[in-house]
Formats: C-alpha cells, sequence, structure tokens
C-alpha cells in the first residue's frame, strides 16, 4: 500500500531541517508497490529519501521521492550459533541494534545510534568504532526499475569499500532497496579498539553486548548533537585517505594526529575531525551556519538555515584544511 504527498514539505523529513519541497512524495512498503508506481513510466528524476538523515537540499526537488516505511524484522536461518536476519528498508537502524541486542546477538552493536532506515545502510555502507555496515550484510534485496523485476545481490557484488558501494555509482537510480539480509552470532565478537570505547565499557563492567551498546551511545551522545534540537547529517566529511608517505610526512610535523589503517595497501585513513579542529574550524559559526563545538565532523544548522548556507560553510571548512595540510577532505553528505 502506497501513501502520496503532493509539494510535500519536507522540513520534517530531513534531520538538517532545510525547509524545501518535493513536487511529489510516495511511501511504500512492498515491491508490488513500487512496480505499480513505476507501471505508468519511469519519472525524469526520482530517488529514495529514507530516514533523511545522510542528504542535503539546496533547492527544491523537482521530481519523484520513495520512502520505505515496511519494518518487519525476520529470522531467516538459526543453527544455534549463526543468525541470519532479513531486515525491511524501512526498519530503523537503530532499532534493529536494540533488536539484536536484546536476543544476545553480535555483530553491529558497535553501530549504535546510527540515524537511519537499514535500506540506507548498505548504501553509505555506514560505520563507526572500527565496524561497518559490510561487516554483516550477506545479501540486498531490490527492486530494479528497468526491468521492474526484484533482484539480489551478493555482499562480494556490493563494492563495499569506506562509505562507498556500488549503489552509490552503477547502480544509483535504476534500483530500489527494499531489504537487507545480515548475518549474527551468538558467539562473543566484542570490537573495542576505536576511540574510547573500552574504557567507556570497562566502567560499565566489561564487554557485554548490552554494556557495548549503552558505552558507545554514551559516547555518540557526548560529542553528537540531537537533531531535534540542532539541524545536522552527522559527520559531514569523510576521513581522507592519502597515501602512506603523506601521512607519515603529517605525522613528522604532527606528532600527536591520529592515524588509521586503511584498506587500500600503501595507503592511511586521517581523522578530518582532528584536520578540521587543528584548521581553527571547530566550533565556528557564521550567521545560521555552524561547526560543532564537540565534534568538528558536524555541521549545524543553528535555525532556519537554508541548503546553501550550509554548503558555503563546508567550502569553508575544505578550504582551511587544504591550506593548512595540504589535504583534501570530502563530503560525505549526499547533496541535492
Amino acid at each position: 500500500m502506497t501513501k502520496e504527498f503532493q509539494q510535500a514539505d519536507l522540513s520534517g523529513r530531513n534531520s538538517f531541517h532545510v525547509k524545501q519541497r518535493a513536487a511529489r512524495l510516495v511511501e511504500f512498503e512492498t515491491a508490488d508497490d513500487l512496480r505499480a508506481l513505476f507501471a505508468a513510466g519511469i519519472p525524469d528524476r526520482w530517488m529514495v529519501l529514507a530516514g533523511g538523515n545522510n542528504v542535503l537540499f539546496t533547492c527544491d526537488y523537482d521530481g519523484l521521492l520513495l520512502t520505505p516505511v515496511s519494518q518487519k524484522i525476520e529470522v531467516t536461518e538459526d543453527d544455534g550459533e549463526r543468525v541470519r536476519v532479513r531486515v525491511d528498508a524501512g526498519v530503523e537502524w537503530d532499532d534493529l541494534v536494540e533488536w539484536a541486542v536484546r536476543r544476545g546477538l553480535w555483530g553491529i552493536e558497535n553501530l549504535s545510534l546510527i540515524p537511519g532506515k537499514a535500506g540506507a545502510a548498505p548504501v553509505q555502507n555506514i560505520g563507526a568504532y572500527g565496524r561497518e555496515a559490510k561487516d554483516v550484510i550477506e545479501r540486498v534485496e531490490m527492486y530494479c526499475v528497468e526491468s521492474g523485476s526484484m533482484l539480489t545481490l551478493d555482499a562480494a557484488h556490493c563494492e563495499f569499500g569506506y562509505r562507498e558501494s556500488v549503489f552509490k555509482h552503477a547502480l544509483k537510480g535504476r534500483v530500489v532497496i527494499t531489504a537487507v539480509e545480515i548475518a549474527l552470532t551468538r558467539t562473543p565478537q566484542p570490537h573495542l579498539g576505536y576511540g574510547d570505547v573500552e574504557r567507556e565499557v570497562a566502567a560499565r563492567g566489561g564487554a557485554t553486548l548490552r554494556n557495548i551498546r549503552e558505552a558507545i551511545i554514551a559516547i555518540r551522545r557526548t560529542k553528537l548533537p540531537d537533531t531535534a534540537e540542532l539541524g545536522n547529517a552527522g559527520s559531514f566529511f569523510k576521513n581522507p585517505i592519502v597515501d602512506q608517505p603523506v601521512a607519515e610526512r603529517l605525522k613528522t610535523e604532527w606528532p600527536d594526529m591520529p592515524l588509521y589503517p586503511a584498506q587500500e595497501p600503501g595507503k592511511a585513513k586521517l581523522a578530518a575531525g582532528w584536520l578540521i579542529d587543528k584548521a581553527g574550524m571547530k566550533g565556528y559559526r557564521e550567521g545560521r551556519v555552524g561547526v560543532h563545538e564537540r565534534q568538528a565532523l558536524v555541521l549545524v544548522n543553528l535555525g532556519g538555515a537554508t541548503g546553501g548556507e550550509v554548503i558555503a560553510l563546508a567550502r569553508k571548512v575544505q578550504t582551511a584544511v587544504r591550506d593548512r595540510f595540504g589535504v583534501e577532505i570530502d563530503t560525505e553528505v549526499n547533496i541535492l
């Protein structure tokens, strides 16, 4: 079943709370809904707007927005240790994490409190505290707009990378994700080696699923603003990946600079938040927008800002980092 809106107000459907409109917005539940919707033809412009947590509208959207609303979570296989779970695209990601923790299932606890829908997780390959969605995703179910058929893509063909996937490139504008299949385990597999996680977990009594989830929630809440109070999209910038010699040179100049291994050989990952801070932009404000005072990766709408104002600030931050370190930082947020 679908629900359609004309000239839809998007201010409550994007976490930046930017006041733009969409010519047409349709909430859908099933693949049959999508099939019926596209039966009349494929619109010139369309895209999926799930939770609106990784998007910045800079103008009204003159096409069709699709929003998944089905919220079913079901176990499809359980051998006593390994548990496979099918999750509808409309499920809130953090609701899924809580669902897993309550059932003693390991694998996504480090991804606690990440805003957004489950269907968006493979697109962005969401990640936090040393873990990524690709670590648990086995398959992605999707509706092919061109053929009108359902397809299933194995994780090996999703081309997952750091905040990357095939859904942002070859399959962009061609498919609609309807569900994600993930594999969890009952065998404890704590990952505590990132940031303050180990200390916070120890303070709660040790590495249980519940303690890890609560520790990460506490850490995130101290660093990230509540979207209900300050419009934002979480991390606005990606951590830059640079050649190892560049990383070593910077580390020599800045001994306290955080440095992490990258998946690609001969590369290293820098901390964009640290770079922004040292470039003097943490806490910077300009009119109705600003860089958050506790987490420099986050740009915030201080009240009534437009998408254009946010973009202008982002460019200023990028320029400051480039001038100070000679490093480019790319945006993580989808800008429309």
